[in-house]
């Protein structure tokens, strides 16, 4: 007699993207895709981050030792410049508007570029080398904060709960001006059936970097006239909130116990 097969489950992490796309798809958002080798050009200078800026650093970055003037054939990377695993999935936003323009179509642009984003710290319960990244964008004539504002609202109410709240406070991205940290205040979030979500911490919890973006972003890939705004979201914090995890860790020791939960 054949022993009964139990169904398998999602990862977690798979299930938030693709409940994450489907939110944006109803804004009328695509899905843009990058690659987590990156170079220091779109990771860096075509995002206006200076030459001098802390997060090139080794203690932030991975970055990769090759010989010198070396090149992938046929890659997709600036010539002469040196690899890294991307420390954030905005690169993404770079190639896209990119390819588009070469393919000669214009703004309006929304885009969200969910992937693995790498970063050399420490791991804790809520720090991880690795980890996922939800990066967004829209492009247009005139793009305000406001929209920002509507948009991520919009994105937490559906991910989070009709409860959520959010608040803006003031801060400084190099890709974006004005810029601003999008906190969730998660001692007020419910379950869709209306249960506790019992989140790791209360009051007010930081969760995604957003504004603007820089004229100067706009002005490397060709497209000076045109506003914006982009927005990047931990996956992996917004999954510790929704379901009440504990410690980032657990997303990635392969313990089926947690995996077969979702």
């Amino acid at each position: 007699m054949d022993k009964e097969r139990s169904a398998g489950h999602l990862h977690p992490i798979s299930s938030a993207i693709l409940q994450i796309r489907e939110i944006f798809d109803e804004l009328g958002f695509e899905v843009a895709e990058g690659p987590e080798l990156e170079d220091e050009w779109h990771n860096f200078d075509a995002l206006n981050v200076p030459k001098d800026h802390p997060s090139r650093d080794m203690q932030d970055t991975f970055w990769l030792k090759q010989p010198e003037n070396f090149q992938i054939p046929n890659s997709k990377f600036q010539k002469n410049q040196k690899l890294l695993l991307r420390t954030h999935t905005s690169p993404v936003q770079i190639r896209y508007m990119e390819q588009k323009l070469k393919e000669g179509i214009k703004p309006p642009y929304r885009i969200i570029a969910p992937g693995k984003v790498f970063r050399n710290e420490a791991t804790d319960a809520t720090h991880e080398a690795q980890f996922f990244q939800c990066e967004g964008l829209y492009v247009d004539k005139i793009v305000s904060l406001a929209q920002l504002k509507w948009t991520l609202l919009y994105f937490f109410k559906k991910y989070l709960g009709k409860n959520t709240e959010i608040r803006l406070r003031p801060s400084f991205f190099p890709f974006t001006e004005p810029s601003v940290e999008i906190d969730v205040k998660v001692d007020k979030l419910r379950r869709q059936d209306g249960s506790d979500s019992r989140p790791p911490a209360s009051g007010w919890l930081e969760m995604a970097g957003a504004g603007l973006v820089h004229p100067n972003v706009f002005k490397v890939v060709g497209l000076e006239g045109y506003t914006g705004f982009a927005f990047g979201s931990t996956i992996d914090r917004l999954i510790m909130v929704k379901y009440g995890v504990p410690d980032i860790r657990q997303l990635y020791s392969g313990d089926l116990r947690l995996i077969n939960q979702f």
